[in-house]
């Protein structure tokens, strides 16, 4: 006997909203190639490599999380990081600031249900390293900026110095991670805390590099002599030789060209919690005027270029991706965000480390939250019609039967 129609659809709905919640949950990846030196390797694949999930603007609600938040937007991102690690295998998660939505503006104890979130967003993978960068909609802007909140939150996170800076090695690979939010500020202990951290790295590779032993004492008071217009220091360290730079903030684009036009995605935001005139509006009050999106002030980015000498920079906070090299040919990659709140096509990066300074990068995306919105309509107003359907039937049987009594 034939099946009906009506006992075949409910299993093929069921079939496609199997296979609708694995396809939009699995990145799709894209090499990015150097336009100066290809290898033509993916960054996501090759097993020798050291491979390493690179994320921004979770914007994760905590408490605050509504019943969209909870059961879809919170849900899928939770399916993202589970599906990328799956299928890509990375061996270390940093995660580029602003992993909280409004976390310069809570209490202490509403920042612990951020961070359970933040852990149960990862579930098991959090048996592999991790790093996250502080960003602004962390700790706040200049105005708000509170030391005793930084060195909080940061000593909940892994690796993090009381000023929201860090510096870690992976397979022989060096990064440090700067707390980039205090780089916009005037004098405030934060910033003097960011250029301490700087200083040492800086002392480091430089005695690593040189194979010098440099006298402490000589350098034990520079720390104190800092000025706020960023003193420089000889460096002869060569461009590029220096660590991994994790920033949340991107550098100052002065003197920056893109590898090709191809490297940077137009903006695609939603409007759930980054409106984009808001963006446009949004100033940092007391620090002058910085355009948007905010970047790292041009003192300050060019004394961490002398001081530090990048490897690579990857820094956050635009939402968008972007490839870019800088003039002296230190190469920056801004990280898209992977929260729906942010993007409708959010997205992460894929690098992978090989041997000498060579940098594979890979930009990741998932897909959109508009067309998750579309077939969740569409499935739901499918099951009314089936329910009406049905409901009609039954009243047109009980109708008939009534008339033949």
């Amino acid at each position: 006997m034939p099946m009906s129609w009506r006992s075949v659809l409910p299993v093929l709905l069921a079939s496609s909203l199997f296979f609708f919640d694995e396809w939009i949950s699995t990145p799709s990846c894209r090499f990015v190639p150097r336009a100066d030196r290809d290898d033509g390797r993916d960054a996501a694949g090759g097993r020798d490599d050291l491979r390493v999930m690179i994320v921004s603007d979770l914007l994760l609600m905590g408490s605050d999380a509504g019943f969209v938040d909870t059961y879809f937007r919170d849900y899928y991102l939770s399916k993202f990081f589970k599906k990328s690690f799956q299928t890509l295998k990375p061996d270390m998660l940093v995660v580029l600031g602003d992993f909280s939505a409004r976390g310069s503006e809570l209490m202490r104890r509403k920042w612990v249900p951020v961070l359970h979130q933040f852990h149960r967003l990862i579930g098991s993978l959090i048996t592999l390293p991790f790093h996250v960068v502080l960003g602004d909609r962390d700790i706040g802007e200049c105005t708000g900026l509170d030391s005793q909140l930084v060195d909080w939150i940061s000593s909940h996170l892994p690796g993090l110095d009381s000023a929201g800076c860090g510096a870690f090695e992976m397979e022989n690979i060096s990064f440090v991670s700067l707390n980039s939010a205090a780089l916009l500020c005037g004098n405030n202990a934060l910033r003097y805390g960011v250029e301490e951290v700087i200083e040492r790295e800086s002392l480091d590779f430089r005695t690593e590099i040189e194979g010098a032993r440099t006298d402490m004492a000589n350098d034990s008071g520079l720390d104190k002599e800092m000025s706020p217009n960023f003193a420089w220091r000889e460096n002869s360290m060569a461009s590029g030789s220096g660590p991994v730079l994790l920033l949340h903030f991107p550098l100052h684009p002065t003197g920056r060209s893109r590898n090709d036009g191809k490297h940077c995605y137009e903006k695609a935001y939603s409007n759930s919690l980054v409106d984009v005139n808001e963006l446009q509006q949004r100033r940092l009050t007391g620090t002058g005027p910085y355009e948007l999106p905010q970047t790292i002030p041009p003192n300050a980015t060019e004394y961490i270029f002398q001081a530090l000498r990048p490897r690579i920079v990857f820094s956050g906070h635009s939402l968008d991706f972007c490839d870019y090299r800088h003039q002296d040919g230190t190469r920056e990659v801004t990280v898209p965000s992977m929260s729906w709140h942010a993007r409708d096509d959010p997205g992460f990066v894929i690098a992978a480390f090989r041997q000498g300074n060579s940098v594979g990068i890979s930009h990741c995306s998932f897909g959109r939250q508009s067309y998750a919105v579309i077939y969740i309509f569409i499935l739901v107003l499918l099951m009314l019609m089936i329910l009406l359907v049905k409901f009609l039937t039954t009243l047109w049987t009980m109708m008939m039967a009534v008339a033949l009594l």
